[in-house]
Order: structure tokens, then sequence, then C-alpha cells
């Protein structure tokens, strides 16, 4: 799986060091899994593998040191990942809960551990984590470190609500006191801030608004292709393969679209869970059973080559996700290629579309709206072609690795209350 969120802070690490910040990215759980240059370091904390075992047997919460560095390996870490299968949020209430206890919880050994090494080895002036379900070490942290804490807000309430009780109602009650805590908070929308302030209880005041932001090199590369196959017709999806993020609303709309246009075509991409496979199945058959399998094309985890191939072949890109989406960042990457975008009207997409007007809002879980809309696009290709060139230009303009760069780095100056880059992890 190439995570989002990591690419996102990759590319964030990525442009704050060019602007003369030291920063350490420091993976939790798992190693990251990005498409370009890893600027992560080469260790984990709380390792997904140790972090499950010292939840379920005992004799894992007081194991020597030498065990737990064999456990944490990014290599063994990145070995068991591969082969496993997606589990559920349902599945993870207690350790959930453990985690956010941080030093009351089955893994208080690792909140030991991460503050020691950033005490005695790294010694940042500001820490900024990027969800508050890995917030558990915040107290400790601030009570050894005196520092600043930050937190970006992109996406804990997803997780959260898809926990059953009693431990959605624990974890929540835990979150909203390390919220307490906190020196400030990150969001990427207006929308996202008014949402999660009132999840947690947080002072609007707390928080900061920067780009979502990415990195556009080699987008490029993708116009130009799509200039040389103008006009098509190929709808394009990019995300998780899963009923969550919308994928058979997509693959509706497709059907719909392809019944009355012999040109329509549908590419997809985007990681496959072991959870998902059988709904994915389902899919595949209703193209199959329209007889539109020679016009469709699905990508499981394709690297960043064929990614951008795919999206070169691409004229109106959707992601109809069925949660409320706190960041998009896949429609902003279709949107940095110069792609017009179908998005619903709710999260973080109307004010992407509002700023940029580089797409068209459909209504939340209708796959005929989304075929409308499509279709009104795909039927006008020289509105469509300037609706993705005033994409494009918002991106490059505000959402630009640089410009994420720049506005965080700003909020880090301030919460420092210094005007001078210095390090940050």
């Amino acid at each position: 799986m190439y995570c989002g969120s990591c690419i996102r802070d990759n590319a964030l690490v990525s442009g704050l060091e060019q602007l003369g910040w030291d920063v350490t990215l420091l993976p939790l759980y798992t190693p990251i899994r990005v498409d370009e240059e890893d600027r992560s370091i080469d260790q984990v904390f709380f390792g997904g593998v140790n972090v499950y075992l010292q939840q379920k047997i005992p004799f894992f919460r007081w194991i020597p040191r030498f065990l737990d560095r064999w456990l944490d390996n990014p290599k063994l870490i990145r070995r068991v990942a591969s082969g496993a299968v997606s589990i559920s949020p349902k599945e993870l209430g207690s350790m959930t809960y453990s985690m956010v206890r941080g030093e009351d919880g089955f893994q208080k050994k690792e909140v030991k551990r991460l503050v020691h090494w950033l005490k005695d080895i790294v010694k940042p002036d500001l820490i900024c984590l990027t969800n508050l379900l890995v917030g558990g070490s915040i107290p400790a942290l601030k009570r050894e470190l005196g520092i600043p804490i930050l937190v970006m807000l992109q996406g804990d309430d997803v997780f959260l609500d898809e926990l059953e009780e009693p431990w959605r109602g624990r974890v929540l009650s835990a979150m909203c006191a390390l919220a307490s805590e906190v020196d400030g908070f990150i969001t990427f929308s207006q929308f996202y801030r008014e949402h999660i302030s009132k999840v947690f209880g947080i002072e609007e005041g707390k928080f900061h608004i920067t780009p979502l932001g990415l990195q556009t090199d080699g987008s490029e590369g993708v116009v130009a292709s799509r200039e040389k196959q103008y006009p098509g017709k190929t709808v394009g999806y990019f995300a998780r393969l899963a009923p969550e993020k919308g994928f058979d609303l997509a693959v509706d709309a497709f059907l719909q679209l392809a019944a009355t246009d012999e040109a329509i075509r549908f590419e997809a991409g985007g990681w496959l869970s072991g959870k998902d496979e059988a709904f994915v199945a389902r899919q595949l058959e209703k193209i199959d059973n329209a007889g539109l399998k020679c016009r469709s094309l699905i990508h499981v985890s394709p690297d960043r080559e064929a990614k951008r191939a795919m999206l070169s072949r691409v004229d109106v890109f959707t992601v109809p996700a069925r949660f409320i989406e706190p960041k998009g960042l896949s429609v902003l990457e279709a949107m940095a290629c110069g792609i017009p975008v179908v998005v619903p009207n709710r999260g973080a997409y109307p004010e992407m579309i509002a700023s940029s007007g580089g797409g068209l809002l459909c209504e939340p879980e209708s796959s005929d709206d989304l075929a409308t809309k499509i279709r009104s696009l795909l039927d006008d290709g020289e509105s469509s072609r300037e609706i993705g060139r005033r994409a494009r230009d918002w991106v490059l303009r505000e959402n630009s690795r640089e410009a994420m760069a720049r506005a965080t780095g700003d909020v880090f100056a301030e919460v420092l209350g210094c005007g001078l880059p210095r390090s940050a992890l």
C-alpha cells in the first residue's frame, strides 16, 4: 500500500529541508511506503508487530531491549505487512484504547523508549504528530522535553467512527484529554477545522490551516501526454479499491455512461486489501456481465510510473467517497495533471472546487448524479479542458510542495516564537 498521508508528509519534509529546516521524519507503527525518495529514518517506534504482541501477550511487555529491536526491525515489519490481510478498525478497539492511554497502556515501555530517544539523541525544538491517534505519548513528551507539540488532524474521526462501543467512547474520551495538552493543530480546510474541533472539543483558535500540498514534479509529462490524445472519453478513479472510497459508485456511473456511448472507457487504480477482495470481484463481475471488460482496466497497487501512465489516459477523474473526506490527496494529484474532477458535495471537496474552479460537485452516494456530471464534462471538451487548466494552475500556485512547506514552516516558526528555521520532528 502506498500511503497517501505518508506521501504528503514525505513531500512536506523535503520542502521544509529546502527551506533550511532540520527535520526528522520518524515512522510509527510501520515504515512509510511512498512512490518517491523516502525521507524517513530507517527506524520504527511503536512497531506494529511489537505493539500487537504487547497487547495480546503480557510476556512481550517485559522482554529485553535486544528482542524489541528485532521485533521493531523495519525489514521484519515490511515482510510481515506484505503478507498480512487488512484488519478492520472494528477489531482494534482494545489496542487503540491502550495506545492512546500512553503510559497507562500496555505499550508503556514504547512510550519510554520514544521519550528517551527524542530527549537524549534528537533533541528537537518542536514535535509535529501527523494524527492524534498516535498521541498517547504526548503527556510524557510534554513533561520530559518541555517543547511545543503540534498535531495534524487528517482523518482521525474516520477511523474513530469505525470502532465499536464501548471502545469508541473510551478512545474518544482519551483523545479529547490528549487534545487539551496540544499546543496547536493543523488542518487542510476550513470545513475540517470546524468539524474536528467539535469532535474533540478543541478551541478553534488553536487551529492553523495549511495547504494539503504534494510533489508536482513529473506532472508536466502527464499533461503533455494528455494533450496528444485530446479529446478522449476515459473516466478515471485512483484511491483504495474499497466501498468507503466509492469504487462501486464509480463503476456504476461508468456502466450508465457506457450503455449509451461506445467511446466511454474506465480506468482505475489503487490498493486492494484482503477484506475488500470480494467487494472488488463483484464490481468486476458487473463490468463483465455488461460486456464492458474490454473497455475497462484496473491497476492494483501500481507504482509511480504506472500511476502517471494511467493518469495520462484519463479525461475526467472521480473518487466518490462515502465518508466525509478530510483531504482528497488523489483528487489533488489528478488536478495537478490538468484533469477535471467530479467529487461529492461534502467534506473538504466543496472548498477545493470553489477555490480552484477545477471540477464539479455531485450529490453524495449518487451514481446517477455522478454519471450526469461526468457526462457534462465529456460532452463539452473545450469547457472540460479549461476546467482542467484551472485545476492545474491552482495546484501549482497554492498546493505545491513548496507552498505547503512555506505555510507549514510559518506555523512552526510562529509556535516556536522565532523567525528562523530550527529543528522539528
